[in-house]
């Protein structure tokens, strides 16, 4: 009776978890066009073949499927597992070299704008009239600049940043240089290749960053 238990709960945790995929999918393709303001949670779910009641319970809020689905499309899963403790993390720290930190994230990068520029763009245009998701934008922003407060950290202690740079001077410049509408425009609008794109990136925070002279 025990397994029996043990195989139902796993069923419904499987159900459950491709119901809220089904309506994350759905909020991705809406919520990009027509567009946030513009999609009511009834045509999610009418999307994702759920009942509107569905998303409610998963979700509780319009607000909440947006936060959720800006953390599924940024992660690539929707894994709880913290910025930390994710794998190329550690693959950074475990390189010796500024150049090569700022390569690997550079491919990470690639990867996370190429799946997160749609719903990226739709949030920045939502955030202009929407206070939810003008909140969700500033969510964001801070959980980035958390982010290139850990990398500048880790390149600082390379002992290779450029004279006048510290820690939080260096994540500005990594901050700006991530911004998702930097690979729209090189990557989408002016057809860059990845590679190229990512050649930018490196190029672009080493030269602003890193003392050369210093290098091996």
């Amino acid at each position: 009776m025990v397994v029996k238990r043990r195989y139902a709960s796993a069923q419904r945790q499987e159900q459950a978890r491709r119901t809220r995929n089904a309506v994350l999918d759905a909020a991705a393709t809406l919520f990009v066009d027509p567009g946030y303001a513009a999609t009511p949670l009834t045509a999610v779910a009418a999307r994702a073949g759920v009942a509107v009641q569905t998303v409610y319970a998963v979700f509780g809020s319009k607000r909440n499927l947006l936060s959720a689905l800006l953390d599924r499309t940024i992660a690539g899963d929707d894994e709880p597992v913290a910025l930390p403790q994710r794998a190329f993390v550690a693959e950074i720290h475990a390189l010796a070299g500024p150049e090569a930190k700022l390569a690997r994230y550079a491919v990470h990068l690639e990867q996370t704008n190429a799946r997160q520029v749609d719903v990226m763009l739709a949030l920045l245009n939502a955030a202009s009239a929407d206070a939810d998701a003008a909140a969700i934008l500033r969510k964001n922003d801070e959980e980035r600049r958390r982010g290139m407060l850990m990398f500048a950290a880790e390149l600082a202690g390379t002992g290779r940043l450029r004279a006048g740079h510290d820690v939080e001077s260096a994540a500005d410049v990594l901050w700006l240089a991530m911004d998702v509408r930097n690979y729209d425009w090189l990557v989408r609008r002016r057809g860059w290749t990845p590679e190229r794109y990512r050649e930018w990136y490196v190029r672009t925070t080493a030269a602003a960053l890193l003392d050369a002279a210093a290098g091996p």
